[in-house]
């Protein structure tokens, strides 16, 4: 029997294609993987297929919907039984959208009144038992995250809680984009391992991932191959842009942590943490999902109050001693998946990447000279089709390669780059690990996190390692 089908099918996003003339056919004890290079419409299709998209061309038909309908459940529409997990929560619950990238933090250290914690989180919309949930937050790890504030988990305990209330709301399709980005080795071996067993259970599943993440239980997998780009040129010459003024002698401390500590509510999410990083140096920083490596960063980026009541110097100046968070913004170039959730700026690609000259996320005016920087790392990576494109009409993958170009623009003293590749195809990946290879001057420091070592760029020569929030590598 057939779950749905979709014949001739062509969707726009904006104003251009996501995919054309797309014949799919879903039949039941199928499980499909769908794969594609960043920007080939893999989004699109899953939103596709909870009706937030247009079919403009051919159709979209689902037998399924008609027989659960039929059997007696309450559905006016698909996504009332089809849960989609993407990159970014946005629903009636929680949003991003108004809210801004400091105040997870401010969250953590106050007596908030918003109630969306995580318990409240995965009890709202399903009607799992209260065994139910215990049993999902065992397998997803989550158990001792429930009376946390939704708000200041980190990314990899985000997306395993989506997971968990995605699958407790016992769906008739269950359609995951890129699952596994977020997540730790262990924590990715244990999911595949679960999808595996539901798929072979009878779930139906539609799972979106890179060709290389292509798990044994898919049955079947669709290609999609995205709008022709043209060929593309070769990396120019750089841009005469003058980088941040800031020069550190490659002797001279960049980070001095001293016995850094950090707890929220009770929970201890730093322990004593030393660390010096001096100029020019390539750091790889690793751990578990919740080893305390967001809340490391957000003191090295100025974001965290916790900051002030800690030994943390930047640049030889401990916080508190007068500057403002604009003043070590200033020097960093910063991506990281928490940046990401939390822009949402209405600006096109080009633009979106230009605020990376200024502290802030907002529009600025830029120079010629800073517009054709710009120009050249969009040149550099494949991506001149983004130009003048609305960023909140991007793929992910193509969002973050946007970001990726905001965190190199200005050839900051320190380069902070945390999961800068997820949702990015393998191809790009490559072109972004060479161009980065490229920039980094002698002079520049880079910290890379990753849970993935093959993304780790030439020149990491230091490990700082993570686990429940003290320093287990230096």
């Amino acid at each position: 029997m057939t779950v749905f089908d979709l014949t001739n099918a062509t969707v726009l996003r904006g104003a251009r294609p996501a995919f054309e003339n797309l014949n799919w056919t879903f039949r039941e004890g199928e499980a499909w993987a769908v794969v594609g290079p960043t920007g080939s419409g893999k989004t699109t299709l899953a939103e596709t297929l909870l009706g937030k998209h247009l079919v403009r061309g051919g159709e979209l038909t689902w037998p399924l919907f008609e027989r659960v309908r039929a059997a007696g459940r309450a559905a006016d529409y698909p996504s009332q039984v089809v849960a989609h997990v993407s990159f970014k929560e946005d629903s009636r619950l929680f949003s991003y959208a108004g809210r801004y990238y400091q105040q997870r933090f401010e969250f953590a250290d106050s007596a908030s009144d918003d109630p969306l914690t995580l318990d409240t989180f995965l009890k709202t919309g399903t009607s799992a038992t209260d065994a139910e949930r215990q049993t999902a937050c065992e397998r997803f790890g989550i158990s001792a995250l429930l009376h946390q504030w939704f708000m200041t988990l980190s990314n990899g305990q985000t997306r395993r809680a989506r997971l968990a209330r995605a699958l407790l709301a016992k769906p008739e399709l269950l359609v995951l984009d890129d699952p596994f980005i977020g997540l730790d080795a262990a924590a990715r071996a244990d999911l595949n391992g679960h999808l595996g067993d539901l798929v072979r259970g009878g779930a139906r599943v539609v799972l979106i991932c890179r060709e290389d993440a292509v798990p044994a239980w898919a049955t079947h997998h669709l290609e999609l191959r995205g709008p022709e780009r043209g060929e593309r040129s070769e990396g120019t010459e750089p841009t005469a842009v003058p980088s941040s003024e800031l020069r550190v002698p490659r002797s001279e401390a960049v980070i001095q942590l001293r016995n850094v500590t950090v707890r929220h509510a009770g929970h201890t999410i730093l322990d004593s943490v030393s660390w010096t990083v001096r100029a020019g140096e390539r750091w790889a920083v690793l751990g578990p999902n919740g080893s305390g490596k967001s809340t490391l960063l957000s003191l090295l980026c100025g974001d965290h109050p916790q900051a002030y009541s800690n030994d943390v110097r930047l640049f030889g100046r401990r916080r508190g001693s007068g500057e403002t968070i604009w003043d070590v913004k200033r020097n960093v170039g910063l991506l990281s998946p928490e940046l990401h959730l939390y822009f949402n700026e209405p600006l096109t690609a080009e633009r979106a990447a230009a605020t990376g000259f200024f502290e802030g996320l907002a529009d600025q005016p830029t120079t010629p000279e800073q517009a054709a920087r710009v120009c050249e790392l969009f040149d550099a990576l494949g991506a001149e089709h983004l130009i003048g494109r609305a960023f909140r009409q991007l793929s992910t993958g193509e969002q973050r390669l946007v970001l990726f170009v905001r965190a190199l623009v200005k050839r900051p003293p320190l380069l902070i780059l945390d999961e800068p590749f997820q949702g990015m195809d393998t191809a790009l990946v490559a072109r972004c690990r060479e161009r980065l290879a490229r920039e980094l001057t002698a002079e520049q420091t880079l910290l890379f996190v990753t849970h993935d070592p093959a993304e780790l760029p030439a020149g990491v020569s230091r490990t700082l390692r993570l686990e429940k929030g003290r320093v287990v590598q230096a």
